[in-house]
């Protein structure tokens, strides 16, 4: 962008910009707004505002608060800082749209990434990434949340997105004294996508400071047991922030606003030098973290599905006893005898799902042999799931019970779940069983029996499902700042 090149003649770099950029407020400052770049793809919003340089070292911050802390103010004073603007510049620049209600109820689950390119090293010789999480804690429930977790590790995963953290910044204001259940979960969740190396990487941002010891917000980040950064001396890193760089400088105040600009920049300065000596954290091991919680969810799920067929086998088992007491008094007396028992069985039940064209949109994939469902929500585009996660590098499933190969393994929209129906129980059937028990199981005298093996089989599965739920918990213990 042209903006960003330095000017010829006698422009100044700031008077450049100001040509390009929108006047949206006259006075002392004058406010105006950066001629930026915005994409939207699949939720994922860049805002881009320079041209890159492949050769300049790039910063990636990560910013986290509930609406109303200033996160917007803080982007703008970040962008600010980079391009060098001084008070006496009388200018200020925005880069962060202002959302109305109706955005904000809307767009409260788009991630923002803000590319800062070109400045040409005005303050910062490296050019910033901001990402920004609007909507946490927009809405009343939790169910937004987890749509940002899942952005984020959009983010994180794909070919443009982000591949390394140097900070994540826990915004909150200097004079909270306690953090809401909400914003605690915020932190946590957030947190527990990243390895355990990454809190010396996280930072409390705190802002409408009056430049005073933010002891509230401090001592609430404490008793919400917070992960984040210390000093040598064990002290918690943070950084304070006022609010008022866009203030207008008018009448007795502009005293006190200029002592306001004066420590924020002082405060920004702290921070950038912060970071020049904090190694960034690649995300190698959060995108492992985020595949051992989605395996572990999916083995939580199977242990429950297991469950629910031992005790469907148990009152099987049970009314099969029964039965078999009945049917042998009634064999004695010559007497046919029926009733209808409760039978366990798989069935196909429809979930919302479905393609274009030839790639698959949402469907759950399952296994044919197992008769089992091994990834609910499976949102690989390829047909039949064949790249999905749940498979290892051999190709057989590491969820179904006997690791079936990819090929037994359909993607469709249904998924198996366990049921029971009643079926008509004779003398004859159960003589029959009793024959074939004989006849055909040296291991097995009975019907009951071989219910009981398979009520056996099922206690197995389980334990095993419970073992394999334990390795990735040990595993993300290992690995993750939360668990």
């Amino acid at each position: 962008v042209e903006i960003f090149f330095l000017c010829r003649n006698s422009e100044t770099f700031l008077s450049s910009i100001i040509k390009t950029s929108q006047l949206i407020q006259s006075g002392s400052p004058k406010i105006y707004r950066l001629n930026a770049v915005t994409k939207i793809t699949e939720g994922l919003k860049t805002v881009t505002v320079g041209t890159k340089n492949v050769n300049r070292l790039n910063r990636t911050i990560l910013l986290l608060g509930e609406t109303g802390t200033g996160k917007s103010t803080l982007i703008d004073l970040l962008v600010n800082y980079a391009m060098g603007v001084k008070w006496g510049d009388e200018v200020w620049f925005k880069i962060v749209e202002e959302k109305t209600t109706s955005q904000s109820k809307s767009q409260t689950s788009d991630v923002i990434m803000y590319q800062i390119f070109g400045f040409g090293g005005k303050t910062l010789p490296v050019s910033l990434t901001l990402v920004d999480t609007p909507g946490y804690g927009d809405n009343r429930d939790g169910r937004n949340d987890d749509i940002i977790a899942e952005r984020l590790l959009k983010w994180f995963t794909s070919h443009g997105g982000v591949h390394k953290v140097d900070a994540v910044g826990l915004v909150l204001k200097a004079s909270d004294n306690r953090l809401s259940d909400r914003l605690g979960y915020v932190f946590n969740s957030v947190a527990s996508l990243f390895g355990a190396n990454m809190e010396k990487n996280i930072f409390a941002l705190l802002t409408h400071s009056d430049g005073g010891p933010p002891d509230n917000a401090l001592t609430a980040l404490a008793d919400a047991q917070i992960k984040y950064a210390k000093d040598e001396q064990g002290e918690p890193v943070h950084f304070m922030f006022n609010n008022r760089q866009s203030t207008p400088r008018t009448g007795r105040y502009t005293e006190a606003l200029k002592f306001a600009w004066d420590f924020s920049e002082d405060q920004m300065k702290r921070f950038m030098e912060v970071l020049n000596v904090t190694e960034a954290e690649t995300l190698r091991t959060t995108v492992e973290v985020i595949n051992q919680l989605n395996q572990l969810k999916e083995c939580i799920i199977n242990i429950q599905d297991k469950l629910k067929l031992i005790e469907l086998k148990k009152t099987q088992i049970d009314q099969e006893k029964v039965l078999y007491i009945k049917c042998e008094e009634k064999m004695k007396a010559n007497e046919n005898y029926e009733e209808d028992v409760d039978e366990p069985y798989k069935d196909k039940e429809p979930i919302e799902g479905g393609s274009w064209w030839f790639f698959w949109v949402k469907g759950a994939t399952s296994c044919r042999q197992c008769e089992e469902t091994c990834h609910h929500k499976c949102t690989c585009t390829f047909l039949n799931g064949y790249y999905c996660r749940i498979f290892d590098d051999r190709g057989h499933c590491t969820v179904c019970t006997n690791k079936c190969e990819r090929e037994h393994h359909v993607k469709e929209e249904w998924i198996y779940v366990p049921k029971t129906r009643k079926v008509r129980k004779t003398y004859e059937d159960i003589k029959k069983k009793y024959l074939e028990g004989l006849e055909g199981m040296e291991k097995h005298s009975s019907t009951l029996e071989q219910m009981q093996q398979e009520m056996e089989k099922l206690l197995e599965q389980e334990h095993e499902g419970l073992e394999k739920s334990l390795q990735h918990i040990t595993r993300l213990e290992s690995i993750a700042l939360n668990v």
